[in-house]
Order: structure tokens, then sequence, then C-alpha cells
């Protein structure tokens, strides 16, 4: 313990410092791990709503002096990084749903057109016999 009385004046507020310093860390690396928990499952509007309050916490964990500006930044990019990955895979998987549900109504519309024409095919037959039974009732 400092003797001097300015030294246990600034062992004092360095101590106040410190807990407030942990609080702020402690919460923006809540922020930072909610953040990336969405991502992982696949909310992406509420993922980029937590990215985003994510960031607004490392910046201002940065201004005060808490984290060096630089790893301030790359907590951010590597938590874009992630958001932007998990955003790419959720489009492609979105294109091949909508590629696999034209292909399923092409297919359909085939089948409808095929089922048409076999429809069409079976009058012709269908008017042949009755043509032919009212032949053989007028005989």
């Amino acid at each position: 313990m400092p003797n001097i009385k300015q030294a246990r004046k600034q062992a004092r507020n360095s101590e106040k410092r410190q807990m407030r310093n942990r609080a702020v860390r402690s919460r923006t690396k809540t922020f930072i791990t909610r953040a990336e928990k969405l991502v992982f499952a696949g909310e992406m509007e509420s993922a980029q709503a937590a990215v985003a309050e994510s960031i607004r916490a490392l910046d201002r964990a940065a201004e005060k002096g808490i984290i060096h500006p630089n790893n301030a930044a790359r907590r951010k990019s590597r938590l874009m990084k992630k958001l932007n990955q998990a955003q790419a895979s959720s489009a492609e998987g979105v294109e091949e749903e909508v590629a696999e549900a034209e292909e399923a109504e092409e297919k359909a519309e085939v089948a409808e057109a095929e089922a048409a024409e076999e429809k069409e095919e079976k009058k012709p037959k269908a008017e042949k016999k009755q043509k032919a039974e009212k032949k053989e009732k007028s005989k």
C-alpha cells in the first residue's frame, strides 16, 4: 500500500477505473458472443442488429481507451466477415431452393401437358366407339 497521500488517491481511482473498464469489456464480449450465436443459428435479421450493437460497443470501448483501437477494428472485421459469409451461404441456399421450385413447376407443367394429350387421344377412340355402337344399333 502506498504511503504518500497522492499515491493512495491514485490507487483508489485506479481501482474504480479498473472496475468500470472490466464491466465495459465484459458487456462488449457479451454483445459479440450474442451476435456470433445468431449468425451461426442463421437468423440473419436479428444477427444484423446484434452485429451493429456489437460494433457500437466496440467503438465506444475503443473511444474511451478501454481497448486499443486496433483491437476493436480487428474484432469488428472478424465479426463482419462471419456475418457476410453466413449471408452469402444463406443466399446460395435460397437460390438453390428457387431453382428446385422452378424445376418442380416445369415438371408439373410437362406432366399436365402429357395428361391433356392422353385425354385428347382417348377422345377420338371414345368417339369411334360411340359411332360404332350407333351403327350396330341402326343395323
